[in-house]
Formats: structure tokens, sequence, C-alpha cells
């Protein structure tokens, strides 16, 4: 069984990954106590799913060690080491993007250096990423085949085409769908940078791709089948790590704000609260259709016939989904006051300083106090699904003798929050 590990983006939401990832660390031990290689040997990430990736990736040799590094990393984060909180660095990026939205693009000429770009300044993060990743260990974890593959998405904003980047220990065919491709490449902290560039948020990062060079931005933009990348690169199951509710769902009403003058008279939404759904379109809504369609499309599998479904090259594809048991927004709202001054005035210019933006400020809340309760829930959340995974990261048992042939029983029902479905059925 070839196991493969997808993460999901989020920004700040990701740190729930590190308590995933050391719960599945400490399952994995218990399953094979004498292993220390990491069971996952096909790791996949978006956005900031793909710095968690890319560093868990490089730790193969030893699960256990990159998972507790990688915790450490995001519980004593803060917003200084992802984007610019001084004064200046405010300034010079949040307050002209605003100065634009207030009075217009003419009033900054027509010179492109002085065109307002994004939100903020993440120059910080790529200092850390070059000083915290080993993009050397990469290579010697595939080199040692204790690694299958290793990808990171992006989208270019300059053709509009979603690539998956990535490094594999033997040749791989890469794919071609609608817009979407795949190359091979030394992976580098531009194509992290690039993956976790939120729209309008951080800048997008210039990239070549066949022989020339593009802008590319957040991965999860136009992502529209979050598994694929895994299954073309061989997985018979997946564990994907998500910032939302594993599965799709209506959300819970909320009480509209209402204006204190007139309480008969609703508030237009502020710009934080069209963000944050903007942001929730970006992050949060691929993987939930994408495991609907799985959904669908093994309820076709399981209609085959079974002297059928042979000959048609389809296989099941176990698909286990670990998302936040709690509202992530609820958990922002209590630490918004964490962050920088600086940054809380420029949140307040488009309302993402009150409880009612906090699911905005929540994919920029890179502080401790937030992203250790992240931490703690993803940990939570991952334990709770022990028993699946603990027989999924046990070593297979070497496959039985020939035996008579015998009419096959109908495959047993998946246990909660397992899908299947076929990897090259339409959705890849």
């Amino acid at each position: 069984m070839r196991l493969a590990l997808v993460m999901m983006g989020g920004g700040a939401r990701a740190a729930y990954q590190a308590g995933a990832l050391r719960a599945l660390a400490e399952l994995a031990a218990q399953a094979e106590p004498l292993r220390r290689a990491m069971p996952f040997t096909v790791i996949c990430g978006t956005s900031a799913g793909a710095i968690n990736a890319t560093s868990i990736a490089s730790h193969a040799d030893h699960f256990q060690h990159g998972a507790a590094r990688l915790v450490d990393v995001w519980a004593g984060l803060s917003a200084d080491k992802v984007y610019r909180t001084d004064w200046p660095g405010i300034a010079a990026a949040g307050g002209r993007w605003l100065a634009a939205l207030a009075f217009g693009w003419a009033t900054f000429g027509l010179g492109a250096r002085r065109t307002p770009r994004t939100l903020f300044d993440n120059a910080p993060l790529a200092h850390f990423l070059a000083a915290t990743l080993d993009f050397h260990r990469i290579e010697q974890m595939l080199d040692a085949r204790l690694l299958h593959a290793l990808s990171v998405t992006a989208l270019s904003y300059s053709s509009g085409r979603h690539l998956t980047f990535y490094q594999a220990s033997e040749p791989i065919q890469a794919w071609r769908r609608a817009q979407r491709t795949a190359r091979m490449v030394a992976l580098t902290p531009a194509h992290l940078l690039a993956s976790a560039a939120i729209p309008y948020v951080f800048p997008a990062v210039r990239l070549e791709l066949d022989g020339h060079h593009e802008y590319f931005g957040d991965g999860s933009i136009r992502q529209i089948a979050p598994l694929s990348p895994a299954i073309h690169f061989g997985a018979e199951r997946i564990v994907v790590i998500g910032a939302s509710a594993p599965t799709p769902g209506a959300p819970a009403p909320e009480a509209p704000e209402v204006s204190v003058a007139r309480p008969d008279i609703d508030v237009y939404p502020t710009l934080a609260q069209v963000g944050q759904q903007v942001l929730a379109s970006v992050f949060l809504d691929a993987l939930g259709a994408d495991i609907e369609r799985v959904e669908h499309v093994n309820r076709m599998v399981l209609q085959l016939p079974h002297t059928v479904e042979p000959e048609s090259g389809w296989r099941h594809i176990e698909v286990l989904a670990i998302g936040p048991s709690e509202r992530i927004e609820l958990i922002a709202a209590r630490h918004l006051q964490r962050l920088p001054r600086s940054v809380r005035m420029l949140l307040g210019a488009v309302g993402g300083n009150r409880a009612s933006g906090a699911a905005f400020a929540s994919y920029l809340l890179f502080e401790r106090e937030f992203t250790q309760a992240l931490i703690e829930l993803g940990y939570r959340d991952t334990l709770a699904q022990r028993e699946v995974l603990l027989s999924w990261l046990k070593t297979p048992t070497a496959a039985p003798a020939a035996a008579p042939t015998v009419a096959p029983a109908a495959p047993p029902d998946p246990p909660s929050g397992v899908v299947t479905a076929h990897p090259e059925a339409p959705r890849n």
C-alpha cells in the first residue's frame, strides 16, 4: 500500500496540520515500533500546506523528529517572521494599497514600481524558509527511496494554468488536464513562496517555466482536484489534512451585524467579511467538493459488476480526511489582540480587527497563542481517527499464495470518513 499525505492551504490555519502530524507520528510508532522512517512515501502540499509538506518530507528518515520539529516551528511563530509588521513595512505595502482603494490608482502615476501590489510584504518568510528548510535532504530522502514523490502546487497568473511542481525518486509521466499540468523540477524556497502567495495579501512570485518566466500565486486558487497529484503518483490510500471540516455542510447561521444607532438596519458587509468568503472559496471549498466527487465516483464503482471491474482499469483509492472539529474563526476571535498593533490598525481599515472579520484575520494570525491552540486541536482530531489510522499505518503483510478462483465477496463498507475512487475518474 502506497500511502500519501495531502496538506491543504490556509495561511496561519495550517498550524492545525502540525498537531495532526504529531499525532500521526505517534500512531506510526505504535503501529510499527521499530520503524523510524515515515510511512507516507507520497507527500503533496498546497499554499501553507506546501511548506509543511516540504518540512516533513525532508525528515522522511525520522517521522517523529520531523513532526516534533514542525510543531516547535509553529508553536514559536510570530507574525513578524512571516510578513513585515513594522510601521514602515505596513505603510509601504498595506498603506499604499488601501490608499489606492480610497483615492484611485491614478494617484500613484503610471510607474510600475510605485503601483501597489499586496496588503503585506512577506520578505521575512523568504528568509525564514531559507534558514529553516533543508532542500538538500529532500534529494537524499528520494535517493534513499524513503520518499517516492513530493509536490507543491501554484497558479500562474500569467497563463491561468494550475501547476504541480514535483520531485520524485524515479521518472513519473507528467499529466495534463484542462488548465492543469505538472513539471518535474528541483524544488526551491521560491516554489513554496509562490504556492503560499495568498491573493491580494502576499505578492506573486516569478518562476521559470518552459524557458520563460511567469508570475505564480497561491496554489489553492482554481484547485478543483486537490487529491489528483497524490493519485497520479500511485497512492492507494490518502490522508488529507484540511483547514476546515473534512466534509461539506451548511455553516452555522450567524446573526447579521446591525447598526447601534439604527438597530433596524443591517450594516453592509465590511471588506474583511467579503474577503473571508473569497478566501473560503480559495482554501476551504475545493476539498469538500472533491470529497463529494470522490463519494459519487465511489458509488459508481460499487455498481460495477465484479466481472467487469478488473477490465475497466478502475481501482479503489481510499481517502481519510482530517479537519478541524471546531470553528477556527471562533478560536481566532479570542486571539485577535495578539497581532501587532500596526497589523490590527491595517486590518481595522477593512473591518478585520473585530469578531465579524475574525475568519479573514485567522489566515494572518501567525501568533503563538493562536497556533498553539490549533496544534492541540489538530492533535486531538487526528487521535479521534486512531483505529483507522493504525490499520493504515501498519506494514501490509505479504500477499497470500494463490487460491482457487471464487466469486469475490462484496467489498466492505469503508470506515467513517473514508471514501474510495478511481485515479483516472473525470475529477482528476
